[in-house]
Order: C-alpha cells, then structure tokens, then sequence
C-alpha cells in the first residue's frame, strides 16, 4: 500500500478540519453578490427609470444639408447630438381625429402599468424632458429643420421680385424690421421704432427663433419643429401674371422635402409648424382654374397636419392660427417696453374715437362709408382719410399720432376680416372698437384675453349698417372709470402684442412670438398625451366650427350654438369665404396696395 506523503497528508487534516470555515466564506460571496445584483436593479429600474432622457428612442444623426445656405441656428450643447432613429414606416400612427389644443406644459405622469404603454411612442423622450426640475428648458425644446437655401434665404436676395409694387429690399433689412424710423415729431421713443412691412412676420419671426433659448440639434428632445419657410413671400411673387403651377412648386417642393425627412415620421409633421406673413386666404385656392386665387399650401394634405401660423386664420380649418401682424415698436430690452408704457399711460387723449382708413363703395356689406360719415359729422371723432397715393394713412407718425390722442379707435373689417391698424392703436394704448368677431375675438386667442369686454368694445356691424346707431352715443355711456380700467388692460397687453427686436431678446417680458411658441408646444404636447391616452381632445369635432373650440371654457368638449353663427354662416355652395368672398378680399387687398404705390 502507497504511503501518503506527510504534505498531503497534513493538507487533507486542513481541509477536513477548515471545512466550516470555508462554507462560511461561500455565504459571505454569496450575500455580496445577491446585495450586488439587487443594487444594479435599484440604480436601473429607480434611477435610470427617473431621468428625463429614454435611452430606447433614438434618432438618427441629422446631417446639415449641404445645399443650405441659411445661417445656422444656435443649438443647445447640454444636450447630445442624438437625433432620432425612427422612419415613416417604423413611428406609431397618428389617429387622424386628433384635434388642436392649448395647454400648460406639464409632467406626464405614469404609472408602472402606463410606463410601458408609453415608452412605445417615438415622442416619448421629449415628453419627459418636462420631468428634469433642473432643465429650465425641459418640454420646451424647438428643433429647426435645416431647409434649403432656396425656401428662405434666396427669396431675399431676390427681394425685387417679392412685390410688383413695392420694393420689398428694404423692409428686409434690420433681420425683417425695416429701416429705421425717425422720430421728428417726437411720437415714438427714441430707439426700437422702424418702418417695418405689415407682411413681414415671415423674416422677423425666423430671426426670433435664432434668439430661442431652448434649441436643440435633437429632434427627439423637441416639443415642436419649426419649418422656417418663408410661404408668406414665397406666394407674393407669383399672385399675379402666373399659372398654377408655378404659385404651387414651392409648397410641393417643400412638403416632398419635409415627408422624406425622419423627424416627419414621428407623427406625420403633426409636431411641426411654419409662420407666413399673409391671410390664410391667400393659400387656400380650392382648384386649379388659373383665375382661381393664391397657392394651395394649406389643403396639401401634408400641410394640414402642420400648424401654419398667420396674420388672419381661416374660422373653418383647424390648421392655422391667427398671429398678430407686426407693429412699428421692436424694443430690445425690457427698458423699452415699460417706459412706452408709461408713457401712454400718462396721455391725455383729445379724442373720443377716431378712424384710419378708406371706404370699400365696391363692397356693399362694408360699414367704412358710414363709419367715415359718422366721425365727419362729430365733434369729438377724428377721421384720418386713407385716400390712394399720398396720404398721412402711409405715414407712421401721424397714424401713431392719432391713435395716442384717442380713447377708442375704430377697427371695422379691411379687405379681409383683419387689420394690422388694430395692434397699431393698441399699441398705442387706445381702446380698440371691433364690429366682427372674426376681426380679433376669434382670430387672435394666444394673444387676446378670451373676456374681450376687459379690452374692447364690441358694436354688431348690423347695428352700424341697419340700425344706424350712434358710435359716438355707444361709446359716450362707458365711464371715465371704466375707459380708465380697460385702456390699462390695453396697455397692459402691449408686451404679447410685439414682436422684440430680432436680434436680441427681452429679459423677462414675453413678446408675441414667445406667446406664439408656447402655445404651438401646448398644442402639440396635449396632442401627444391624448395619442399615448387614446382619447381625443373635443367630442364630436367638427372642423367647420374650428372658430368655437378656442372660446369653450376649460373642461368644455363639445360645441353648440353660438351668439356669434351668423357671421360665419357659410353659403349653400358650402365653398364659404375660402373659395369665395375672402379669396375676392385677398385680391382686393393686393390691387389696394398697388393703388397706395402708385
């Protein structure tokens, strides 16, 4: 029999006699792992689970288009460049029902159960931003597409072409805002003032957004997509003398552009929005008879799922919204705007009402001719006659002039339900006189307060035009203290009405385009909670009644009759204003402006 050896046999007493020990030493590893594995759980499913960033959605790195020629917009380096990762034939589908909304941006708040629900969304990582308390730019991020040079920036280096009538190159200068204006006769402040085109929301509100604090080069971050195609100047060149086809390649161009983006799949451009300086009136041509007016932007059915932001709105169509037209007033800092204010504020104003413009005898629904009767016939109205050619309606300082020795200024329809004279006189401080709903009260409810008595007045055009009564009366049984409280509510208003000067940014006062943007953000972010929810925003919604669903109260999901129907009743053609009498308005309005250049 072999021997053992006294080394192993010395090892197996070790062995024997160790054995507790080292049974003890597996519990120990054992425990440290199982506590190991139970903390990369916690840090996974509790930590990551909280951040705002989902790590599942992803975009593919978007490259800048190398043809573009457009100055870039400034992006927010906090974020990573990760732009998402998602096509047209991968995102969820958007339920075409969905409807538009305004609402403050809040936490999506989710449960265990919803959280998976939610993450299969592609939209889900911006949603979430809102949830990092330390972000101040959280669920508001704009991602700006990269466009082209040939959908903005070309059209002004072509500026000559944009009117027949009025040279367009030098209401381009000054980042949109015109030249300067000087202040001879001492109506304006002395900086912030310049000659600045009614039409020019398209250059000024692309500028704006290049001073955005809250860019991002990630679309899978953003709350909304800018597109910043100039439709607005776009259209102005080929209105007249050019066939259909032409009026539309920009618009087709631009949407084939956009669709073969990936950005555009996430919900089918639902998150995107672009600005034209123009009435809706002049993109919504219903066939291709060449005498039919404008382009046909906005019933692409591409661009109806965008957000058109324009100076008038269509009461019938759900995807576009009223923005006010620029004034003369750009500040560049807070300081501007609160001694203007101040100023007004402390005017003493001669008149009790006053008019600027010119009667419509080729219109006979129009009230000008009896308005203008009526302020020549007071001893306390004050007419400024818009004559064609030379007249002080062209001049900035006597329209401002007037509107500050006013207390209510009249605003009846223009050529179309609006005009840029309404934010003129407010910004003005005067109380502006509105005779159709469609002139402000339903155009403009980002902007306006929806209590339109707290800041207006309002006179039914059929009591001016059948009734034939007394403005001067009407207005003469408000009291002074009244006139007092709503001429502050005006004022007070000034800010959201403004667009800032392009090239800075106010500090803490909110203009009209800040106003703009936020409630696109809010439009959008309750569209992507009611997908994720499955539900709708509004019961039964109709888009001929588009007009009512920004005067329901909140809670409200159903419209009714209204007060207000008949003024934008539709004729039996069922075609109404958009293919009729406001495309006619449109076109009037453009043969106005050439007889005021000529």
């Amino acid at each position: 029999m072999r021997r053992r050896s006294p080394t192993n046999v010395s090892s197996e007493l070790m062995e024997k006699g160790g054995g507790k020990n080292q049974h003890n030493r597996l519990c120990l590893l054992a425990s440290l792992s199982a506590f190991f594995w139970i903390l990369l759980l916690y840090f996974h499913f509790v930590v990551l689970a909280g951040s705002t960033v989902d790590k599942s959605v992803k975009l593919d790195p978007t490259q800048l288009n190398p043809e573009s020629k457009t100055p870039a917009f400034v992006t927010d380096n906090r974020l990573p460049d990760n732009p998402l990762k998602s096509s047209p034939s991968t995102s969820e589908t958007i339920p075409s029902n969905a409807t538009p909304s305004s609402t403050e941006t809040t936490p999506l708040k989710t449960t265990s159960t919803s959280s998976q629900k939610i993450e299969k969304f592609p939209f889900t990582r911006a949603l979430r931003t809102v949830e990092n308390k330390s972000d101040p730019c959280g669920g508001r991020y704009i991602y700006v597409h990269d466009l082209p040079s040939r959908f903005n920036e070309d059209m002004l280096k072509e500026c000559r072409s944009l009117s027949l009538w009025t040279n367009m190159c030098k209401f381009t200068t000054n980042a949109g805002m015109g030249p300067p204006l000087e202040n001879v006769e001492g109506v304006f402040s002395n900086t912030g003032w310049y000659a600045t085109n009614q039409f020019a929301v398209d250059v000024i509100f692309s500028n704006r957004m290049k001073q955005y604090e809250c860019l991002t080069n990630d679309s899978s971050v953003a709350a909304a997509i800018f597109v910043p195609f100039y439709a607005g100047f776009d259209i102005a060149r080929y209105l007249w003398g050019h066939n259909v086809s032409r009026r539309d390649a920009a618009s087709l161009d631009l949407v084939d552009w956009l669709m073969k983006r990936p950005e555009w799949g996430i919900m089918q451009g639902r998150d995107h929005f672009l600005v034209a300086g123009r009435i809706t009136w002049d993109f919504r041509r219903l066939t291709d008879e060449e005498s039919d007016w404008g382009n046909k932007l906005l019933f692409l059915p591409a661009a109806k799922n965008m957000s058109m932001l324009v100076v008038e709105s269509s009461p019938w169509n759900a995807n576009d919204f009223g923005i006010p037209y620029p004034t003369y007033f750009h500040p560049a800092k807070d300081a501007d705007v609160f001694t203007w204010q101040d100023r007004m504020r402390k005017l003493e104003r001669k008149w009790l009402f006053s008019f600027a413009g010119a009667p419509r005898p080729d219109n006979p629904k129009s009230i000008r001719g009896q308005i203008i009767d009526q302020c020549k016939k007071s001893k306390v109205g004050k007419l400024l006659e818009c004559d064609f050619g030379e007249s002080k309606c062209h001049s900035p300082s006597s329209i401002m002039q007037m509107f500050q020795s006013s207390l209510f200024c009249l605003q009846p329809q223009g050529d179309s339900y609006t005009r840029r004279s309404a934010f003129d006189s407010m910004l003005a401080g005067c109380i502006p006189v509105f005779f159709h709903p469609g002139s402000a009260y339903t155009q403009y409810t980002w902007h306006l307060p929806k209590n339109y008595t707290t800041y207006s007045v309002f006179i039914p055009e059929d009591d001016i035009r059948k009734r034939n009564v007394s403005i001067e009366e009407r207005l003469s049984q408000i009291s002074p203290e009244q006139v007092k409280i709503m001429r502050d509510n005006v004022i007070n208003l000034i800010p959201s009405l403004i667009y800032a000067d392009p090239r800075s940014k106010l500090e803490t006062l909110k203009d009209a385009f800040d106003v703009a943007v936020q409630a696109v953000i809010d439009k959008v972010t309750r569209l992507r909670k009611n997908i994720i929810e499955g539900r709708t925003e509004y019961d039964n919604f109709v888009e001929e009644n588009s007009w009512k669903y920004a005067l329901l109260d909140e809670g409200q999901r159903e419209v009714g009759g209204h007060e207000w129907d008949p003024f934008f009743s539709k004729p039996k053609d069922g075609n109404a204003d958009s293919g009729g009498s406001s495309a006619e308005a449109a076109k009037n309005s453009w043969e106005n402006e050439r007889r005021g250049q000529s």
